[in-house]
């Protein structure tokens, strides 16, 4: 298995005083974007809805921690207004918390209230964060938005989580849009789509059913999952100006997933 290689510390200073909003900032993908933007200069906003993760992160990165459910949108709203008094932008949105629940999985066994949590959750949850972000933009004239959606939203899989790869798809049709119709105003949407990371919420999906993790990685062409400090690399990168003419993208990241037939042995 090919092995991850040892990222040095970043020494790009690209987001200097500039505002990032990062929602489920207290583990994975969110923590290690948090951690990277923080590097680059920015004031980061952690938002979680477990307060001893989130602030713990906020601690870590010397951010903001605001504990919100990111399905109500009057909390997604003072998330927004929060960050902007405090640090007078909002620059940066990366909309991130998302859940994948155990019991969503085939479309024939997965149940009503489980399909409609995780489209809550991982969908809803999008739509109100760019809404309550995107004011504050306008009026800056700026700002960059990052909607997690994912691999799945780009293709289809056997071993279906169907509420999921749903949401995941509805994310990226969202981003498309949103960066297309805010794009002369000075603000780009784009919707970065990860393969597998090895974060907790990947390894609780397949702790307890190896084969089926098994049956995923074989399709990875590196031969590996990503570690989640390879997503925040793109988030940062997505954030920045480097990214200027990056807009109403589906950005991928999955270490060839999406453009393969066949994999190596």
């Amino acid at each position: 298995m090919t092995e991850p290689q040892t990222a040095s510390p970043p020494v790009c200073r690209r987001l200097v005083d500039r505002t990032a909003v990062v929602t489920g900032a207290g583990s994975g993908i969110g923590l290690a974007t948090a951690r990277r933007l923080a590097s680059e200069g920015a004031h980061v906003v952690c938002a979680d809805i477990d307060a001893a993760a989130g602030e713990a992160a906020a601690e870590e990165v010397r951010g903001l921690f605001v504990r919100v459910d990111v399905t109500d949108g009057e909390q997604v709203e003072a998330l927004f207004r929060t960050a902007h008094e405090t640090y007078g932008s909002v620059d940066v949105a990366f909309n991130n918390a998302g859940i994948s629940p155990p019991e969503d999985d085939s479309i024939l066994t997965t149940p009503l209230d489980a399909w409609r949590r995780v489209q809550e959750v991982n969908l809803t949850s999008v739509y109100l964060c760019c809404k309550a972000a995107l004011p504050y933009m306008r009026s800056q004239g700026r700002g960059s938005i990052i909607n997690t959606a994912s691999f799945v939203a780009v293709m289809g899989a056997a071993t279906s989580q169907i509420s999921y790869t749903a949401s995941k798809g509805g994310v990226l049709a969202m981003s498309r849009e949103l960066g297309v119709q805010f794009a002369r105003e000075g603000i780009r949407v784009n919707a970065l789509c990860p393969g597998p990371v090895n974060t907790p919420l990947l390894k609780e999906l397949f702790a307890k059913d190896p084969e089926r993790a098994a049956r995923r990685l074989v399709h990875v062409p590196v031969g590996r999952f990503a570690e989640p400090e390879e997503i925040a690399a793109a988030v940062a990168f997505l954030a920045s100006d480097d990214s200027s003419f990056v807009n109403a993208a589906e950005f991928l990241v999955d270490g060839g997933i999406a453009g393969a037939y066949v994999t190596p042995l």
